[in-house]
């Protein structure tokens, strides 16, 4: 379970997350729509514990800045974040290690295979394309096998084979209990993801709907009718 309650975060005078507040229960996908601009990442990093912020924040029943609720959690950002000089395979490996994962190796190269990446295991993270280190990102985290994990944008830069395949481990995540968040402008990637939506507009949470709620509405159709203020 992923809570957030009342999260404030100003940059100057500019208010861009205003007492945010959310819940996405376990093993269920939840998608933070909205305009760029919106609030979206300024939410999702407070989340990840990169930002400083008012407010809580519960992984698991847990606070998010603890060292137990980290060990629970994967992030997985818009612009991956590579370290030059480490191979595909070393990156892996530092994840492994500074998690204590011990015998992670059959994981690992299972998660190469399928995101197509056995034969860049070599390469260094400064040879990667935006694609392929994105990729590489995705792996890290699921490496850890997370009960929470956050994407912000994962969909961008990737391969029509590469987006089905995330998609398909996203569906596996929730399946096995783990509570997922998407943060995406993209309606059109998530539209087959989602339990619930949260849609902000100039750092609020405006608008929130189950799919159950939705009854048989598209996510453009939920969305515009959130944000023209025709819906909840």
């Amino acid at each position: 379970m992923l809570e957030v309650q009342e999260v404030t975060k100003k940059y100057g005078k500019t208010l861009a997350a205003d007492r945010v507040t959310f819940t996405v229960p376990e093993g269920t996908i939840g998608v933070l729509l909205g305009p760029n601009g919106a609030g979206k990442s300024t939410v999702i990093k407070s989340i990840a514990g990169l930002l400083k912020y008012t407010g809580g924040i519960g992984i698991c029943g847990m606070p998010a800045r603890t060292l137990e609720a980290k060990k629970i959690f994967a992030y997985v950002p818009e612009i991956p974040a590579m370290f030059p000089n480490l191979t595909v395979e070393e990156h892996l490996e530092y994840i492994s290690r500074a998690y204590g994962l011990g015998d992670s190796r059959e994981y690992m190269e299972e998660l190469l295979e399928r995101f197509e990446m056995s034969d860049k295991r070599g390469k260094l993270g400064s040879e990667l394309s935006k694609g392929m280190m994105q990729k590489v990102s995705v792996c890290c985290a699921l490496l850890i096998r997370p009960k929470v994990i956050l994407f912000d944008e994962p969909m961008v830069g990737l391969d029509p084979r590469a987006i089905k395949e995330l998609k398909d481990v996203i569906l596996e995540l929730r399946n096995g209990g783990t509570t997922v968040l998407i943060s995406t402008h993209m309606l059109e990637m998530v539209q087959e993801l989602w339990d619930i939506v949260f849609v902000m507009e100039k750092g609020r949470i405006i608008a929130s709907c189950t799919r159950e709620e939705a009854h048989g509405k598209n996510l453009d159709e939920l969305f515009f009718s959130m944000t023209e203020g025709d819906g909840e």
